[in-house]
């Protein structure tokens, strides 16, 4: 699991380019949203955001300076805290995503499951 520290998180009013510059810093192609009680909104990722470019037509810069609430998946697949490496890795795998929020009971965004760093995990554990 990716702590908070580790992975783009952003506020509800956050704009596109925000979004953009994070998953850049990071080197990850999603990021999380989170209201001021910090529980999850939602998620972007960088293939949202190339979709976006190829059905709005509009300069660039006015799409840069949108709202990111405007473009996110409100309800991506998530998972517990208590699900297993095996479990998530094997959602992973069906529903084709390379992230999952982990989300407390209450919403809370706890961190996040990336296959890379599962993978990872595995492969040292072997």
């Amino acid at each position: 699991m990716l702590p908070p520290s580790e992975f783009p998180i952003l506020d509800n009013k956050a704009i596109l380019k925000d979004a953009l510059e994070k998953m850049s810093i990071y080197k990850l192609g999603i990021a999380c949203i989170i209201d001021e009680n910090k529980k999850f909104i939602g998620l972007i990722t960088d293939g949202d955001v190339r979709r976006i470019l190829l059905t709005i037509q509009k300069p660039l810069s006015a799409l840069f300076m949108e709202d990111v609430l405007d473009h996110i998946s409100k309800n991506p697949i998530s998972i517990s805290p208590e699900m297993s490496i095996y479990d998530a890795t094997k959602l992973i795998g069906e529903k084709w995503v390379w992230d999952l929020p982990i989300l407390s009971r209450k919403k809370e965004l706890l961190g996040l499951f990336h296959l890379h760093r599962a993978l990872d995990f595995c492969l040292d554990t072997y």
